[in-house]
């Protein structure tokens, strides 16, 4: 090859390893002391950004100021560049941009200036690409039918035709995380509103996943809480540039989050550690008759350690540390309507949940056995899942449609979403036990510790329903009493007064057994009792009758002020993602405080709800109780008489 051609390849390769973004400013009205500050916030703005956008992004930027409404600090400009508001520049030049001000996002307006800046060439990267002209012309043709269309992502005639090499705000993972996942049961389709609505440094990143991109990269290069407040996006950003701005700040090692459990005489605020969770487990609670129960309910139970217990299967044993995660509509009023469940009236939310109340919820309650298996996770898919959980929990408020939004949906978005496990992306299943069936198709859940009954009930993967515990005490009744009713349903749907005289006919086993069924059978009219309140209060009936609004009132406003339970945010105002040491001690008070109005109002119900009860319904409950007063006594008088022998 000539020397001239050597020389001119070398000075190529040359210009080509040095190519980066520049930042050209104009305006030649500009005063020296104007132009000096621009450029100061021009070559800050330079600094700031991750090299391999500064090398990838490689063309000239013009910067100018211009004048434009009193509310934008700036504009990508139709020259190709970027615009700032002429009216700051003052500001900006004789330093009193830079005074703190709390109604500034970012602190004050020259960070301002500086976060539209770094937004506005992240808009410019995002579009960039290494393509052909043909190439890119067929891309922006989809993108904008795509926007015509407002859909999120591109058509489907367009998947798999681009090769995307720079892009942010069309990466499926991205999009995951930043609130528009994948629909569930539509593969390839990406749902278009999104529900991280709660705990957000800017409601404009809700608008499209551009502006989202946008928005959380002024935040990630800005804050150096990022990272601690959305620990998933920092991650994801940390790994595209492969880097990470140098003030970022250590983060605490676990996360906080409220209890939504029904024991109001207990601080909610808690601490969720990752290191602790030994393993998450599919939580199945089976189906029942019941309509919106039909195909069970599917939760993640997170299996944690005691304090200073190794991680390992023992942790198993630690059933008061264990939590679950449970998606679930929250009422907002004592209807349960199908209607609504499916149009999506009601908000979708991640409860916070302790397992006792979970299992005693299912299974003495609705009488549903709890199957509990464990996910095939790596200890890194595990941990993130946990920290995604935990942002969710904060900023998650969808809608819960019955069919197409329900709890198996939500929690397999989640799963999606955390785990990041490849296996997931192309599973779909809209019904809970069709979800744990497919995960234990694709070798995700170990279905395995099912397999033997008794083992997985000593060891926890298994929570048997009452209904067997009440069946068997009903065949103690049928051996020593000549009782006619073949079924336990049967004999718990007869009145208390038509079971009473049976009580004194009882001798000691007996009367145990009959025990346990009176409490089952208390238990079912206090449900009966919950429904009827429902329909009464619904039907304004209680509103009516002037006697009636003390409890009315009351469990009104028990479901008005429970909602912080589901949406911690409540609790606090501003900040944005999970909540920080500054906010613990305002977190504590607040949530205290509103314990506490629950609490209250919880007593007054309990004194005031039977006057909303109907008087057949009311008489029913008191004769149930009576029937335990009685079972109580004869009981103790047959212990007395044996000698005080236990049980046989």
């Amino acid at each position: 090859m000539p020397p001239r051609v050597w020389l001119l390849a070398l000075l190529l390769i040359s210009a080509s390893s040095h190519a980066e973004l520049r930042l050209t400013l104009e305006g030649e009205a500009l005063k020296p002391n104007e132009r000096q500050a621009s450029q100061d916030l021009l070559d800050e703005a330079l600094a700031a950004l991750p090299p391999r956008l500064t090398q990838q992004l490689d063309r000239r930027v013009k910067i100018r100021w211009r004048h434009m409404p009193a509310e934008v600090y700036g504009r990508s400009g139709r020259f190709s560049g970027i615009e700032l508001n002429a009216s700051l520049l003052p500001r900006l030049t004789d330093g009193t941009a830079a005074s703190t001000s709390t109604q500034r996002p970012h602190g004050n307006v020259r960070r301002e200036l500086l976060a539209t800046v770094l937004h506005e060439l992240t808009h410019l990267y995002d579009r960039a690409r290494l393509w052909s002209t043909p190439e890119r012309n067929h891309f922006l043709r989809c993108r904008r039918r795509a926007d015509s269309l407002g859909l999120i992502g591109l058509p489907d005639t367009c998947r798999g035709q681009t090769e995307r090499r720079f892009t942010l705000s069309d990466d499926p993972r991205l999009l995951d995380l930043a609130g528009w996942p994948q629909y569930v049961g539509r593969r390839g389709a990406r749902e278009q509103h999104n529900g991280q609505v709660a705990r957000s440094p800017d409601n404009y990143e809700l608008s499209n996943p551009r502006e989202f991109v946008a928005v959380n990269l002024e935040y990630f290069l800005l804050d150096p809480s990022y990272a601690c407040r959305r620990p998933s996006l920092a991650r994801y950003f940390r790994e595209h540039f492969n880097w990470a701005p140098d003030s970022q700040q250590a983060c605490a090692d676990s996360y906080t989050y409220l209890n939504a459990g029904s024991d109001f005489t207990r601080q909610p605020l808690g601490r969720l550690d990752p290191e602790r969770v030994y393993q998450v487990d599919f939580l199945l609670a089976e189906a029942n008759d019941a309509w919106v129960s039909r195909w069970g309910h599917s939760m993640l139970r997170l299996v944690i350690c005691a304090e200073g217990r190794p991680r390992g299967p023992d942790c198993r044993l630690d059933l008061d540390q264990h939590l679950v995660l449970s998606y679930r509509a929250f009422v907002g009023d004592v209807q349960l309507s199908s209607w609504d469940g499916l149009t999506g009236a009601y908000p979708s939310r991640l409860f916070v949940l302790p397992l006792a109340q979970v299992i005693d919820e299912y299974t003495k309650v609705e009488l549903r056995s709890l199957a509990s298996v464990p996910l095939q996770l790596t200890r890194e898919q595990l941990e993130q899942l946990v920290i995604r959980a935990a942002e969710q929990h904060w900023s998650y408020d969808g809608d819960y449609y019955f069919i197409s939004n329900n709890c198996a949906v939500e929690t397999l978005k989640l799963l999606r979403s955390g785990s990041r496990h490849p296996r997931l992306q192309a599973l779909d299943s809209i019904l809970p036990n069709g979800l744990l069936e497919t995960l234990a198709g694709r070798g995700l859940a170990d279905r395995s510790v099912l397999d033997d009954p008794r083992e997985a009930l000593r060891l926890g993967y298994r929570f048997d329903s009452y209904r067997d515990r009440y069946q068997a005490m009903f065949e103690v009744l049928q051996q020593r009493l000549p009782i006619e009713q073949p079924r336990v349903e049967d004999w718990l749907e007869q009145a208390a007064s038509v079971r009473r005289p049976w009580l004194a006919k009882a001798d000691l086993r007996a009367s145990a057994a009959l025990l346990l069924l009176e409490q089952a059978a208390l238990r079912r009219q206090l449900l009966l009792a919950q429904d009827e309140l429902k329909q009464r209060y619904l039907t304004g009936r209680a509103a009516q009758d002037p006697s009636l609004n003390k409890a009315g009132v009351a469990l009104e406003q028990i479901l008005a002020n429970s909602g912080f339970l589901s949406r911690p945010a409540e609790l606090l105002e501003g900040g944005y993602g999970l909540p920080q040491a500054s906010e613990w001690q305002r977190l504590e008070a607040q949530s205290h405080e509103r314990q506490q109005q629950l609490r209250q109002l919880s007593n007054d119900l309990d004194q005031e709800v039977r006057n909303l009860l109907e008087p057949a319904r009311l008489a029913e409950l008191e004769a149930n109780e009576d029937n335990l007063k009685l079972l109580s006594e004869h009981l103790r008088a047959l212990h007395k008489a044996s000698g005080g022998l236990q049980l046989p």
